[in-house]
């Protein structure tokens, strides 16, 4: 079995919104990873909180951010394991994170330790 992490990308970065949303989104996500650990087949995650965060660019210069100019913003992912990208695939269709428009799960297979997939 391999691991795959699913990227919670938010095409909308800070977009405003209530506590009583962030509160039904955070059950919603529980909830979807309730039913991924059911199947044993979640092993980590985390949200990734804009406070503090900071961009570290080419030249070493260091900027508040994600802000600004972008399109996108890392909100956070999982670790799951996964007989194939299509089943990886299948769990990231029941993501919360796609009810924004233009949000995306982006799935990637974690390489192992050795450089083998």
């Amino acid at each position: 079995m391999k691991e795959y992490v699913l990227l919670f990308r938010h095409q909308d970065g800070q977009a405003v919104v209530s506590p009583e949303q962030i509160q039904a989104w955070m059950q919603q996500t529980m909830d979807w990873i309730g039913t991924i650990a059911a199947q044993n087949k979640f092993v980590s995650g985390t949200g990734l909180p804009f406070a503090d965060a900071k961009v570290v660019h080419h030249n070493k210069m260091v900027t508040n951010g994600p802000f600004g100019e972008i399109k996108e913003t890392l909100g956070g992912f999982i670790i799951v394991k996964a007989d194939s990208v299509e089943e990886a695939v299948e769990f990231a269709k029941g993501c919360p994170v796609l009810q924004g428009e233009g949000n995306t799960v982006e799935v990637r297979q974690i390489a192992k330790k050795d450089g083998v997939h």
